[in-house]
């Protein structure tokens, strides 16, 4: 069976980030029919994560990591991609 987008997202977050918790939630149902959907789903994405990589960042340089880590899904079949982004010991 081919890699799904959702197993390609989760591989390169692994790869980039050694989370130490990541969830990766395919939302695409919520949008059919609307903007960027597409049938067979995989188009809108919600992920939350938490990684030691993250430290010292602020919001926007860790939404910009991970559109920098996901840019070929972005640019082939993501078209919305919610983030929660934590370093350990952040509520």
């Amino acid at each position: 069976m081919s890699e799904t987008i959702a197993d390609r997202i989760r591989r390169k977050l692994e790869d980039a980030f050694s989370p130490t918790e990541l969830e990766i939630e395919d939302q695409s149902h919520r949008h059919a029919g609307h903007g960027g959907w597409r049938e067979g789903g995989e188009t809108h994405f919600h992920v939350s994560m938490t990684s030691a990589a993250f430290n010292g960042q602020g919001r926007v340089a860790r939404q910009r990591a991970v559109y920098a880590a996901l840019k070929a899904e972005l640019e082939e079949r993501v078209h919305a991609l919610g983030l929660t982004l934590k370093a350990p010991g952040e509520g």
